[in-house]
């Protein structure tokens, strides 16, 4: 059930791609930018923060549904979905924490 709400997700951020930015929040988002989406990004980072900091299961939960939202309208701005995101997640499974950010040093 996840996964298929990330698709239905994925396809609706597609759609909205074309819209128009007075008909739907996502269409606004993309009609003024990536800057306007990272900071979206970035506030929902803090509230998720603040949200685990205190330590209210729910509010942890809601913060993080609208981070993982507004993560997934960056990535569809840039074309990606979950699943670029699961891949990379699928690649490095199994290698050690360690080892994988060792990689990161030698590209």
């Amino acid at each position: 059930m996840s996964e298929e709400i990330l698709k239905q997700l994925s396809e609706i951020l597609e759609q909205r791609k074309g819209a128009d930015p007075e008909s739907s929040y996502v269409a606004k988002l993309y009609s003024k930018g990536i800057d306007t989406i990272l900071k979206k990004v970035g506030e929902e980072a803090a509230e998720t923060i603040i949200a685990a900091k205190d330590g209210e299961k729910s509010q942890i939960i809601y913060e993080t549904a609208d981070l993982l939202f507004h993560v997934m309208v960056m990535l569809s701005h840039f074309d990606l979905s979950y699943e670029d995101i699961t891949a990379e997640l699928g690649r490095r499974f199994g290698v050690s924490g360690i080892e994988e950010k060792n990689s990161r040093k030698n590209r």
